[in-house]
């Protein structure tokens, strides 16, 4: 039996007493964790450590490092063209992969979108894109670069051979309390996307009442993290910072997001749906070597939405097929005259997981047709009577709970005068 180089107990006491750990032990801890040598407890008492003392730049990168090396890493070298990929942190009807992908792959660039499911008030790419009749998420290795080759976008789920060590770490985390650790998120996310292969990366990191950093400056400090992570490790990487204190678009959901996003392949949708497409492609497209690439007219003149269309059918969808529709509905109205001043993402997020498009447990099923639609957004005037919202639901025994997660969650002014809305992008951070 080999005798281990560093013991876990040292290592925690590292980290507990403010210092930074050094490479061949950090490298160590995590190899030893993912060969459960290091026991759950230790890790946890490392992450608690982490939480409240930090990493070094340094630090962070060997550990995303030690957390890619745990699995499998794969290459699209062979693809003969630019691969580029988008994360975002998540938030409330943020469909925003969906015309995304297929708009910059109609300019000639590869783009593999590894995606989740959603657990809790934020919604998983691959559970809105189940919505479609036929679609499938499970590709190989192999049905995936040629779709790259072929068609340009992939979204699909990611492989369990990516970054084996997150996936523990991140379920201790989840009961721990360590969830919130900037260098854990950090090199959580950025373990995962250095290893799918990517010569480029977007980063769409949300602050605000919807997204999983509610603070703008905490957001920002994460953004940097990551960014910084990317380009250490080779990978050319730029962050958007981005408002999700009000719900994106209009439906919150899965089939009713699909919609939407068709919308916008089709040249219209929500304007802040388009605008934050268009700014994140814009992004995507400089990093592949297209700087000056017209997006708006690839969302006006057909080709994103051809795209998309090849995107769908290559995973067995049928674009054309009908989506699920809600059983039940319930439409909320405005009691007075006056402006909205305030749509809050996060309770529209949680009525919407309560009619049934999220889930609680990673095993629970999605009711693709559940979700919200918004008739209006802030700075709208409205009348009394007039629409503001309208649950969907294949129950209608969950209305009153999702009425619930609503209590307070919107305001109208009616001496408010109309105005535009916040800035969507706030800011955009570099290496």
């Amino acid at each position: 039996m080999s005798v281990e180089p560093f013991d876990a107990v040292d290592v925690i006491r590292i980290k507990r007493d403010g210092g930074a750990v050094p490479e061949d032990a950090l490298r160590w801890l995590i190899d030893a964790y993912t060969r459960e040598y290091v026991a759950d407890a230790q890790m946890a008492a490392f992450a608690m450590a982490t939480l409240l003392n930090g990493m070094t730049r340094d630090e962070i990168r060997v550990m995303t490092d030690a957390m890619i090396a745990s699995g499998e890493r794969m290459s699209f070298a062979g693809l003969g063209k630019r691969t580029v990929d988008k994360h975002s942190t998540g938030g409330v009807g943020d469909k925003i992969t969906l015309p995304l992908a297929p708009l910059v792959a109609s300019f000639g660039v590869a783009v593999p979108q590894l995606s989740g499911r959603g657990l809790g008030h934020t919604g998983g790419t691959l559970d809105k894109l189940e919505s479609i009749p036929g679609w499938r998420a499970a590709l190989s290795n192999d049905e995936m670069t040629a779709q790259l080759r072929d068609v340009g976008a992939v979204i699909c789920a990611a492989g369990t051979g990516l970054a084996p060590a997150d996936k523990r770490l991140y379920a201790l985390r989840d009961v721990t309390g360590t969830v919130e650790a900037i260098p854990l998120i950090a090199s959580s996310i950025m373990s995962k996307k250095i290893a799918e292969g990517t010569d480029a990366l977007v980063l769409d990191v949300k602050f605000g009442s919807g997204a999983f950093m509610k603070d703008v400056d905490r957001a920002r400090e994460l953004a940097r993290t990551m960014v910084a992570l990317g380009t250490d490790s080779g990978v050319a990487t730029t962050a958007l910072l981005t408002d999700m204190n009000t719900p994106l678009g209009l439906a919150i959901g899965n089939a009713n997001e699909v919609r939407e996003s068709v919308e916008v392949l089709a040249g219209g949708g929500p304007a802040d749906v388009v605008e934050l497409t268009v700014a994140l492609a814009r992004e995507m497209l400089a990093l592949a070597g297209q700087p000056d690439a017209d997006v708006e007219t690839a969302l006006r003149d057909g080709r994103a939405m051809d795209s998309w269309r090849a995107m769908i059918r290559a995973q067995d969808g049928d674009p054309d097929a009908a989506l699920p529709t809600a059983r039940e509905t319930h439409t909320v109205t405005a009691e007075t005259d006056g402006v909205v001043t305030r749509l809050e993402a996060l309770p529209f997020g949680v009525a919407a997981w309560r009619l049934g498009a999220g889930r609680a447990r990673a095993q629970d099923p999605v009711v693709h047709a559940a979700g919200i639609d918004l008739h209006v957004k802030p700075g709208d005037t409205v009348r009394a009577g007039q629409p503001m919202f309208t649950l969907l639901a294949d129950d209608d025994q969950r209305f009153t709970r999702a009425l619930d997660a609503l209590d307070g969650a919107w305001e109208l002014d009616a001496d408010a005068v109309a105005a535009a809305p916040a800035p969507l992008v706030l800011e955009r951070i570099t290496a």
